[in-house]
C-alpha cells in the first residue's frame, strides 16, 4: 500500500514528508494503523549523527500507539482490532537476555539501527525505489507500520492514543529509571536533571515511591513550573546552582538517587551529576549523548572512596510487556499525570516545526496525530 512518512536522507537534514510504500505483514508480524506518535530526542539524535546509523534513508518514529489492522501467520496472541503501544526495544522472551530477566536488553535490540524486519532482515518500507530503515524496527512517523509481534504491547482500549503513545519510550524510561533501576525507597532524596518528558515521568515516579525531597533541574522556566506541579519540592535553573542548594537542604548528604534526563548527555557535566550523588548513592543516565564521545570527566577516587554507582538505564530497566501496562494503569488510577505532559499536537506535515519546538525546549512532549489525509 502507498502512504506517507517522514524520512531522513542524510545527516543534518530536515525531515522529508513524502510518499512511501508499506508491505504486508509476514510471519510473526502485524500491521498497525498508527494514531499518534511522540516526538523524542532520540529520533533527532539519529538525524544529527549523535547516534550513528547503518545507512539512509530512515523512517523516523519509535514512540507510538495505534490499532492492529492485519496480522501475519504465526501471530496468536494479537488480533485485528487490538489497541497496541510500540516497544522501541523488542522483547522476544526466548533469547539469553530475556531468559535472564533482562527483556529491555533483548538480543534483537542489536538490530535496531542496522537492518530491516526482525523476521527475516528484509524491508517492509520503500521510498524513491530504495529500501527504508525504520527507526527501532518500528517507523512510527507514518500512518501505518508493519512490525514484529515482539515490538508491540496490547493495552486497555479505553486509554486515549495520545496518552498511550507516551508509554512507548519517555514515560517508561523515566518511571522505570526510578522504580526499577534506582529502586528508590520511601524517605530518600532524589534529584532529576532535565524536566522534559523523561524527567517529569521520573519526578512523578519519585513521588509514587515516597521520596522525601525531589530536586529538579532545568534551564527552561516553563519546565521548572511544570516540575513543581508534578511533585518536585526544590527547583533550580542550572546544575551549578543545584549543587549548592542541594548541599544546603540536605546538610551535605546530597541525593541517594540522581536521574539524568537531559535532552543530550555531555560528558563534561558528569562530575557535577556525581557531585550531587550521596555516598553509597546512584547516578542513573536515562539520556543519550554523542556516540563518539569517549572522555567523560569525573573523579574516580570519589567513586571508590564514597562507593557511588554510575549506571545507564534502557527502557527503564523493565520488561516492556509488563512496564507499559503498569504505567498506563497508574495513569488510570490518577497517579501519573500523563495528559499534563503533552504540550502540543502536530500534523505529520508539521513535523519539522515540532522538532524545532522540542529542541528549543518549548514542549514537555509534542505528539503527531495522524488524520485521514495522511493515509
Amino acid at each position: 500500500m502507498k502512504s506517507k512518512g517522514a524520512l531522513i536522507w542524510d545527516y543534518a537534514q530536515p525531515w522529508s514528508v513524502e510518499e512511501i510504500e508499506i508491505g504486508d505483514p509476514q510471519s510473526g508480524e502485524v500491521k498497525v494503523r498508527v494514531e499518534t506518535a511522540g516526538l523524542c530526542q532520540f529520533d533527532q539524535r539519529l538525524a544529527s549523527g549523535d547516534v550513528p546509523t547503518a545507512e539512509f534513508p530512515i523512517l523516523g518514529g519509535h514512540e507510538g500507539a495505534g490499532v492492529i489492522v492485519e496480522v501475519g501467520a504465526g501471530v496468536e496472541q494479537l488480533a485485528v482490532g487490538d489497541h497496541v503501544v510500540f516497544s522501541f526495544i523488542p522483547a522476544c522472551g526466548i533469547c539469553q537476555s530475556c531468559l535472564s530477566g533482562h527483556h529491555n536488553l533483548c538480543d534483537r535490540g542489536q538490530d535496531l539501527l542496522t537492518r530491516g524486519a526482525v523476521s527475516d532482515g528484509t524491508f517492509r518500507i520503500r521510498a524513491r525505489d530504495r529500501n527504508v530503515h525504520p527507526t527501532s524496527l518500528i517507523g512510527a512517523f507514518a500512518p501505518y507500520a508493519v512490525v514484529h509481534k515482539s515490538s508491540v504491547v496490547k493495552i486497555d482500549p479505553s486509554i486515549p492514543f495520545d496518552i498511550a503513545c507516551l508509554a512507548s519510550c519517555s514515560v517508561t524510561t523515566g518511571y522505570g529509571a526510578v522504580v526499577n533501576t534506582a529502586t528508590v525507597r520511601p524517605g530518600e532524596d532524589v534529584a532529576v536533571v532535565g524536566a522534559g518528558a523523561v524527567g517529569t515521568a521520573a519526578i512523578q515516579a519519585a513521588v509514587i515511591s515516597g521520596a522525601r525531597r525531589i530536586f529538579a533541574v532545568d534551564p527552561i522556566e516553563s519546565k521548572r513550573t511544570q516540575a513543581a506541579k508534578f511533585g518536585a519540592t526544590h527547583i533550580y535553573p542550572t546544575i551549578d546552582s543545584a549543587i549548592g542548594g542541594i548541599e544546603e537542604v540536605t546538610g551535605g548528604q546530597m541525593c541517594r538517587t540522581v536521574i539524568v534526563a537531559v535532552g543530550r548527555c555531555d560528558g563534561h557535566d558528569l562530575a557535577k551529576w556525581m557531585r550531587i550523588t550521596a555516598k553509597g548513592g546512584s547516578c542513573v543516565l536515562a539520556a543519550t549523548g554523542d556516540a563518539a564521545e569517549t572522555n567523560p570527566r569525573m573523579n574516580l577516587s570519589a567513586l571508590t572512596f564514597q562507593q557511588k554507582s554510575l549506571c545507564g538505564t534502557l527502557f527503564g530497566g523493565g520488561n516492556p510487556q509488563l512496564l507499559i501496562p503498569e504505567v498506563l494503569a497508574l495513569y488510570k488510577l490518577g497517579d501519573l499525570g500523563l495528559g499534563d505532559m503533552i504540550t502540543r499536537e502536530y500534523t505529520l506535515e508539521q513535523i519539522n516545526e515540532g522538532v524545532t519546538d522540542m529542541l528549543e525546549g518549548r514542549n514537555i512532549r509534542g505528539i503527531i496525530r495522524f488524520t485521514d489525509a495522511d493515509r
